[in-house]
């Protein structure tokens, strides 16, 4: 068994190295036309177009979203379903400071890198196409669409600073708080007004009293979207955006009770109106499936590269919501110097340099050997369902 699956994972090597100038193109491509959440038009056709080069059968606009698609190997037989997903939006004003145009080709190469040994090897393979990941959800409107129903597993890799395969993601919601005063002359008839502005500084101020008694990996951020129009004016409207995030969904639900309760005790204080708005797509903690996590840590180590221990800070992503669902890893590979943060513009520059293709060919090498690991050895899918289901 051992032989065959090597000698599998050597032909996929090869593969994708034949594939290399074609998968570097393309994300190059990408990055340097950079498409907003639920605006990917071109990244989603030129994907989409490399897959029916290699005869996967393709359906755009699944989930009813228009920049979506799912991909299907046409080599396969009975087994699980393993899906490779690709990423593709950009931030505004900073373009792919966050990788995305190698998460797109890295879901890519290695979708095209297992099916070119599933004549051989049970099972199915996908490549899914997921929209709007800064931000939009748009993972979590694929599972509502019922997209992922047929998915066993699932998997990508994402571009940091470090390589890292065990590391989970926090949840996040966001909350917006709007405040209703009452405007007056903010020298002469002061005592007329009242400040929705001292409202939103009150939350804040609520919120930062909120911190000392939270979990150490939770986190409350926030910004004022609206101050009021002029200092001699007292301000009749302001707003303010938190972001609230936690590593346990349990945790998360009790953290966005307790900001709220800030802004409600702001309105209280002042004399102001509040009205709450959450976004609709708040995202679950990501929760990596350990044996899948160390299948695609050898075939990390195998095709040297260096996986890393590491406890700092998470961010949050809507693959938190697909590991709620199914087993799935979301590993880091590294694509520059440590201490160099996402979404900067030196994280930009090191999303279109040669090692960060370097990295996104390791990175869909090792997805594909991992998905050998998966589909040709029914131990290790075992093992992965039952940790799932333990959890």
């Amino acid at each position: 068994m051992t032989e065959k699956l090597e000698a599998l994972k050597a032909e996929i090597r090869d593969e994708l190295d034949g594939l290399s100038d074609d998968l570097i193109k393309l994300s190059r491509r990408i990055f340097d036309n950079p498409e907003l959440k639920y605006e990917e038009t071109r990244a989603a056709a030129w994907l989409t177009e490399k897959l029916e080069e290699q005869d996967f059968a393709v359906e755009r606009g699944v989930g009813g979203l228009d920049t979506a698609f799912l991909a299907r190997c046409p080599h396969g037989g009975d087994g699980p379903t393993v899906a490779f997903l690709s990423e593709y939006d950009a931030l505004p004003g900073l373009g792919h400071a966050c990788g995305h145009n190698l998460i797109a080709t890295i879901g890519l190469g290695a979708g095209l890198g297992l099916c070119s040994v599933m004549d051989r090897v049970g099972g199915q393979v996908l490549v899914v196409g997921t929209p709007a990941e800064e931000g939009g959800g748009g993972k979590i409107e694929l599972i509502d669409a019922g997209v992922f129903d047929e998915v066993d597993i699932a998997m990508m890799v994402h571009p940091s600073d470090r390589t890292l395969v065990g590391r989970g993601s926090l949840g996040v919601q966001e909350l917006n708080f709007d405040f209703s005063g009452e405007a007056a002359h903010a020298s002469s008839q002061p005592e007329e007004g009242i400040n929705a502005l001292d409202a939103v500084i009150a939350t804040f101020n609520n919120a930062n009293a909120l911190r000392e008694h939270t979990k150490e990996s939770s986190r409350i951020h926030g910004i004022i979207t609206n101050g009021g129009k002029k200092p001699n004016i007292v301000p009749e409207q302001a707003s303010a955006c938190f972001y609230v995030r936690a590593a346990e969904l349990s945790d998360l639900e009790k953290l966005v009770e307790k900001v709220k309760n800030c802004a409600s005790a702001g309105a209280l204080a002042t004399g102001a109106e509040l009205e709450i708005t959450e976004e609709d797509h708040a995202y679950k903690p990501m929760e990596p499936n350990p044996v899948l996590a160390d299948l695609v840590e050898e075939n990390f180590e195998a095709l040297g590269e260096e996986v890393e221990d590491y406890e700092g800070g998470m961010g949050s992503t809507d693959m938190g919501d697909i590991s709620q669902e199914i087993p799935a890893v979301h590993p880091y590979i590294r694509i520059t110097e440590e201490d160099t943060p996402a979404h900067s513009e030196a994280f930009a520059r090191a999303s279109n340099s040669d090692r960060g293709y370097s990295a996104m060919l390791t990175a869909a090498k090792a997805l594909a050997m991992a998905g050998i690991d998966v589909l040709g050895n029914e131990e290790n899918y075992r093992q992965i369902m039952e940790s799932f289901q333990e959890e």
